[in-house]
């Protein structure tokens, strides 16, 4: 037994825990699966193709962006949204090569 990460989580899984928090979500899902390959949305987009309200999916976008999986830029008033897959691959990858390593 590992008993080491009874209080603290490996630094690759503390990483990745926000993703899967973020990735857990089927709402979370859904907008995901909204973007294009490569496309920006803004929240209007999102909103308008959702059956979400403004503040859900304001919600939803906020937790996508501070795990990562979201990458936003403001141009003038309007913030645009863009997936990052970089960022969703290497944590998927970390993950893997731990599991892979130590099972």
């Amino acid at each position: 037994m590992k008993s080491e990460y009874i209080h603290q989580l490996p630094e690759e899984w503390r990483q990745a825990s926000a993703v899967f928090v973020a990735l857990g979500d089927e709402q979370r899902q859904r907008i995901l699966l909204m973007f294009e390959p490569g496309e920006e949305l803004n929240i209007s987009q999102i909103v308008a193709a959702s059956t979400l309200s403004r503040t859900a999916v304001a919600h939803h976008l906020r937790v996508l962006r501070e795990s990562g999986v979201l990458v936003s830029r403001k141009a003038g008033k309007e913030v645009w949204f863009h997936i990052d897959p970089e960022r969703i691959a290497t944590t998927l990858h970390s993950v893997l090569d731990y599991v892979q390593s130590n099972t």
